[in-house]
């Protein structure tokens, strides 16, 4: 009970009820969307290559901190144990795209038939597949700071998985999908990972740098102790923006939403228990386990939404599905941060 109670005064208030506040940013968002659309309107109009400015920049507030708590000489060390970035390789690009493929074409084509037309069907299935195929790169920081993961090897999983997509996401689609001639927008692709993890990455090195040797190693500590709540308010108000682009989208599509939200929230919590617990076979450490675990789980939203706009078009039912994809992520994902904390122990176990 003692550790209970040292965990929740260490998340402090926003992590404690962080499901509610997300609930709450949800629907603040779908409601700007509905009943202010000049602010989506607005925002909009900050956008390139299908990345939207604004978004970036809280994103880039939600990994700043966390790169600041990565001591650079670890990266090296991270890469000299090989056993986390397996997993997350073989479970991100061997397993994770076919078991989408499998869940999503069985509840579409199959469980659902009558309930949906086949024509749309196929558009959800493809939007799903683009989903599956975009494994997280910005907001699995996000994640592996709530279940406090190792920076250092949360980095190195990102950075092997960003070279992964450059070659493996085209063929992989197109081969699930048929789709020929796939044109991925290149430029979406390199200004997120410029924006996402080496502006971030570069800022936080600089910064611990000039901080440790100008004013020492526990001085430090205590200006990296500032930022802890940053994270989750970047979090919280990203969400706000996503949800008021998608809120009439939403609204209009209740029953479909649902529909295709059932058979992603499977593949979310399939993908995460191969890695985790292929890591837990493995006796990785519970701060390698829970990265490894939630980068499959987690979605390159941006990429899907981009590809499917460019490839189906803006009211096509495969960007509707990555719009879902993008509504159930934070929710699922809150859901297996508390499992990882929860199952700690099981790694002390090992």
């Amino acid at each position: 009970m003692a550790e209970k109670t040292a965990n929740e005064a260490e998340l402090g208030f926003f992590g404690r009820y962080l499901t509610v506040w997300v609930v709450l940013c949800m629907a603040a968002g779908v409601m700007i969307g509905l009943y202010i659309p000049a602010v989506p309107a607005t925002l909009a109009k900050f956008e390139y290559a299908n990345v939207s400015m604004p978004v970036a920049v809280l994103i880039w507030l939600m990994i700043y901190p966390m790169m600041l708590k990565i001591d650079f000489s670890s990266v090296v060390k991270a890469v000299k144990m090989p056993k986390g970035l397996i997993v997350t390789c073989v479970t991100n690009w061997l397993i994770k795209p076919f078991t989408m493929y499998g869940i999503a074409a069985f509840f579409l084509l199959f469980l659902y038939k009558g309930l949906i037309s086949t024509e749309l069907a196929k558009e959800y299935l493809a939007g799903a597949v683009l989903l599956g195929a975009a494994p997280c790169t910005a907001m699995v920081f996000v994640w592996s700071h709530l279940t406090r993961g190792n920076p250092a090897y949360t980095l190195v999983q990102v950075a092997v998985n960003d070279l992964i997509i450059l070659f493996a996401f085209t063929p992989i689609v197109a081969f699930l999908l048929g789709v020929s001639g796939i044109a991925i927008p290149w430029i979406t692709l390199i200004i997120s990972v410029v924006l996402f993890v080496v502006i971030p990455l570069t800022a936080g090195w600089l910064t611990r740098r000039f901080y440790i040797n100008r004013f020492g190693e526990d001085a430090f500590k205590k200006f990296v102790s500032k930022f802890d709540n940053i994270t989750t308010v970047g979090l919280l108000l990203t969400l706000v923006i996503i949800f008021s682009f998608q809120g009439r989208v939403i609204i209009d599509n209740p029953m479909d939403i649902l529909l295709i939200a059932i058979p992603l929230t499977i593949q979310t919590i399939l993908i995460f228990g191969v890695g985790y617990f292929w890591a837990l076979a493995w006796k990785l450490p519970h701060d390698i386990a829970a990265p490894a675990g939630m980068i499959g789980a987690s979605n390159f939203f941006e990429l899907a939404v981009a590809v499917a706009i460019s490839l189906f078009g803006l009211k096509s039912g495969a960007t509707l599905a990555t719009v879902v994809g993008v509504l159930i992520e934070v929710p699922v994902m809150l859901m297996l941060v508390r499992f990882c904390n929860s199952t700690k122990g099981w790694f002390h176990a090992k």
